[in-house]
This record gives structure tokens, C-alpha cells and sequence, in this order.
């Protein structure tokens, strides 16, 4: 193995006061991952379903949903932009992210942020996400030279149109609206859309301090403009206070 020398129906989320301070609130996009239990929630993915489905998980930072997936029979790839450094350097990326990001979520408040249902404590939720977290840099070791992780970013992909039958997007375009906006979201649900076959879902359709995302309607006549079909659907999960929809592209 060689690694580059390191260098729908209308959801109705939780309507927070505006003078909360973001959860994610962030200079520059975490390196933090998930399960594939926590996706299936988050997405309304059931996985006996997914089985010999052809998956793409796009700015999948160190979530082991592809490594878990690929067990399962899923022919699941996962793209970010760190990916091709060395497995070291994901390593120490997630240290220093999972630091930081827990040390923000305890200091925002446990009771007044975040929903305790899929976890029963931030303590709860770190431990599920360091698992996690660790069987993707074992996965990512054994794997990345077999093409299972891609080093890319948003809004340019390095696939071929409609290579996917179901193309996710998490804890992304919306949550860190100083580094993406309006233009950028376009470009983003076209390119993922342009990728599948049938489907793509982006989780969650909310801003850093769960307010719903405030150009949604232009967003989904844009897209309409575009060809593509667009809804928000209401998902049985939530972590952060309003992170309980996703987006849903179909042609």
C-alpha cells in the first residue's frame, strides 16, 4: 500500500431562539465521523435494503459507515479531502477534531442543545464516535489502496455521471455557513445529484444552531430549475437540537 507522504414530507425541526451559540461553529470543516448505526437513523436507511446497492458517502470524514457497509455486502466508497494522506495523519486529525469538538458540545450545555434519544449523554455519544472513528482508520489502512476511499471535494466529483444507485452527504452544506453558501449549495446538490442513479440524501437541512437553513425555498426552486426533485422528509432522529430532517434529490 502506498499513501502520499503526509503533509418526502416537510419536516418541522425544533424552532431554537436565534441568540443561541451554534453548536458547529467552526473555522474550518471538522474531520468527525459516524456509525453506520447512527446513518441508518439520520438518513432512514434500513440495511438489509442496501445489500449489493452501489453507495456513495461523500465528506464521510472519519465515519465507519462505508467500512461497515462493505461488510455487510454494500459496494459502498467513501470520498473527503484528507483522504490520501497517511493514516497517521487521519489519526492525529481526529484527536485534535475530537478534542475540540467534544470540549464545544459539553460547553454548549447538555440539556438545552442536544436531544438525548440516540444517545443517552454527550460521554455516550463521544464513545460511539471514537469506535467509530477507529474502525475507519483500520478500514481505511487496509483499503484505500483498493479504491474504496477517494481524496475529493465538493462541488467537483471524480465520478462519472450516475455511478451511484444512492449518493449521502452528512454534517455538511448547511452547518457551516461561513465556508458554503448559496451558490456553493447549488453546486453541490447538482454535482451529487449528477453522481446518482436514483437518489441522493443530505443530513441535516438546519444551521449551526439548528434553525432551520434559511434559503431552502430557493434552493429547492433552484434545483427545480435544474431538473431535480427536491423535499424535505422528516427523519426519527436528533442530536443536536433541529437536526431532524433530511434532503431528498431525485431526477
Amino acid at each position: 500500500m502506498t499513501f502520499p507522504s503526509s503533509a418526502p414530507s416537510v419536516a418541522s425541526p425544533i424552532q431554537n431562539s436565534s441568540n443561541l451559540t451554534p453548536v458547529y461553529d467552526l473555522p474550518s470543516v471538522a474531520f468527525f465521523g459516524r456509525s453506520l448505526a447512527e446513518y441508518c437513523e439520520f438518513f432512514d436507511l434500513e440495511p438489509s435494503t442496501l445489500s449489493h446497492t452501489a453507495v456513495l458517502d461523500v465528506a464521510a470524514g472519519p465515519s465507519s459507515f462505508v467500512a461497515e457497509a462493505c461488510r455487510s455486502g454494500v459496494d459502498a466508497v467513501a470520498l473527503d479531502p484528507l483522504y490520501g494522506n497517511r493514516p497517521e495523519t487521519l489519526r492525529a486529525h481526529v484527536e485534535l477534531d475530537y478534542a475540540h469538538m467534544f470540549k464545544r458540545m459539553r460547553k454548549r450545555g447538555q440539556r438545552t442543545r442536544f436531544v438525548f434519544k440516540s444517545f443517552r449523554s454527550i460521554a455516550h455519544a463521544e464513545r460511539d464516535r471514537r469506535a467509530a472513528a477507529a474502525r475507519f482508520l483500520t478500514d481505511y489502512q487496509a483499503h484505500f489502496a483498493h479504491g474504496r476511499y477517494f481524496g475529493a471535494a465538493l462541488p467537483k466529483l471524480p465520478f462519472l455521471d450516475a455511478s451511484f444507485d444512492l449518493v449521502l452527504c452528512a454534517h455538511l452544506l448547511f452547518i457551516y455557513p461561513a465556508q458554503f453558501d448559496f451558490e456553493f449549495h447549488v453546486a453541490a446538490c447538482r454535482e451529487l445529484m449528477r453522481v446518482a442513479r436514483t437518489e441522493v440524501r443530505i443530513h441535516p437541512v438546519c444551521g449551526p444552531d439548528g434553525q432551520p437553513y434559511p434559503q431552502l425555498p430557493a434552493l429547492l426552486a433552484a434545483l427545480q430549475g435544474c431538473g431535480i426533485a427536491a423535499a424535505v422528509r422528516a427523519v426519527d432522529y436528533e442530536f443536536f437540537a433541529g437536526a431532524n430532517s433530511m434532503l431528498v434529490l431525485r431526477r
